[in-house]
């Protein structure tokens, strides 16, 4: 399944029973060259509380934090493996309870939690200069930068810098990625330029550990942030690198930002089968 281009390999454990894989077996299916390949591994399973389970996986194999997109493909199979109710979701992840909706247009709402540890322009060391910052925690951790706020070194590399499709996010996003500010798990990096009211959004992710097509909790905590910087009004839209759109909306009180949620599409590109022996 992909969300907004950020793709996973969904098992459903009442399909496969008894199934378990470990840190090698998720990183060797998760392979683009050698496995079915994706961004990372989302197990469905039947819950006694709630409408269903989500368990996630990074493309490495490690246990993921939340993940904004994946949960938004999971509502969507919950919905077409019969497991909810007037296309409204009730599910358990990362120990928690979440919401969310399929809607008739095909497009999915996630519900998250209020955003924690948002933190505005601070500096960060990275590329030979000390790059104006921004943070936020929405279930996974992230740095959010303005590539107008990145000059290039040396000078003759400018024209990359001043647009988001030339920007080099892979090069400089790995480097904040493991920035001892933010040992021992790391951060994933965002870098937006904002144009007409839109977010134009690329992300290095950690875990995947390169840049993925779009990243959900990414694009709301880039939205918090835009709003807390730059007095942008919910709803936010972001284009992915991948093209798609997704929209971030929440309510806002004093510094309290609630009733959070990131709706775009989701779909099953693919099912087949694969041979664990294999791997």
């Amino acid at each position: 399944m992909n969300g907004a281009g950020n793709d996973f390999v969904v098992i459903d454990k009442n399909k496969n029973k008894g199934i378990s894989l470990k840190q090698n077996q998720i990183s060797s299916l998760c392979n683009r060259r050698k496995g079915i390949g994706a961004d990372g591994i989302i197990f469905i399973s039947n819950s006694k509380d709630s409408d269903f389970l989500m368990e996630y996986f990074n493309a490495d194999g490690s246990s993921g934090s939340l993940c904004g997109n994946g949960a938004r493909c999971a509502i969507k199979y919950a919905g077409d493996s019969n497991r909810l109710k007037n296309g409204k979701a009730h599910f358990q992840a990362n120990n928690e309870i979440f919401t969310g909706e399929v809607f008739n247009s095909g497009l999915v709402r996630f519900d998250l939690k209020s955003p924690n540890k948002v933190k505005l322009n601070f500096r960060i060391k990275a590329s030979s200069q000390l790059i104006k910052s921004h943070y936020a925690d929405t279930g996974s951790p992230h740095v959010v930068i303005e590539i107008e706020d990145v000059l290039a070194q040396p000078k003759d590399l400018n024209s990359r810098y001043r647009n988001i499709e030339n920007f080099p996010v892979f090069e400089i996003g790995k480097e904040i990625r493991y920035n001892k500010d933010f040992s021992p798990n790391g951060t994933n990096v965002n870098f937006i330029q904002i144009k007409n009211d839109v977010i134009s959004i690329r992300t290095y992710e950690r875990g995947v550990e390169n840049e993925t097509l779009a990243c959900g909790t990414g694009s709301v905590a880039t939205a918090i942030i835009a709003n807390a910087y730059k007095n942008m009004k919910p709803p936010i839209k972001l284009k992915t690198w991948g093209g798609d759109v997704l929209i971030v909306d929440f309510q806002r009180l004093g510094d309290k930002f609630d009733k959070v949620s990131l709706t775009g599409p989701a779909k099953t590109v693919f099912s087949g089968e694969f041979d664990l022996k294999e791997i």
